[in-house]
């Protein structure tokens, strides 16, 4: 695990947390660079970042990692820590998650639906 990956800097504490929970760094960066929500953290400047991962070979079951990270005095983004947890999504869910994409795709590229 690189300390600077990603163009940010990883405590020693998140890189340890990733490597105890089995978390990829790729899958951390991701979650933080991409979210699917965010909020304010408990700690002054912090922010928390989530992301939900299909768990491979169980639709039902997924990874949600969450990554805890704020700027330092130079302007410098820090992942200060890392978790995870598993969630279980209802079928219907997945099926209203996917044809809203589909809907999205379809008016992104212009197809009739």
């Amino acid at each position: 695990m690189d300390k600077n990956y990603g163009g940010v800097i990883w405590t020693n504490h998140a890189l340890r947390r990733m490597q105890e929970r089995g978390i990829k760094q790729v899958d951390a960066w991701a979650t933080w660079r991409r979210p699917d929500q965010t909020r304010y953290g408990k700690a002054k400047g912090t922010w928390v970042y989530y992301r939900t991962f299909p768990a491979a070979g169980r639709e039902s079951r997924h990874q949600r990692i969450e990554v805890v990270a704020k700027k330092n005095e130079k302007k410098q983004w820090i992942i200060l820590s890392i978790w995870n947890r598993t969630i279980t999504v209802s079928k219907k869910r997945e099926v209203e998650k996917k044809n809203f994409m589909e809907i999205i795709l379809d008016r992104l590229l212009g197809r009739k639906g």
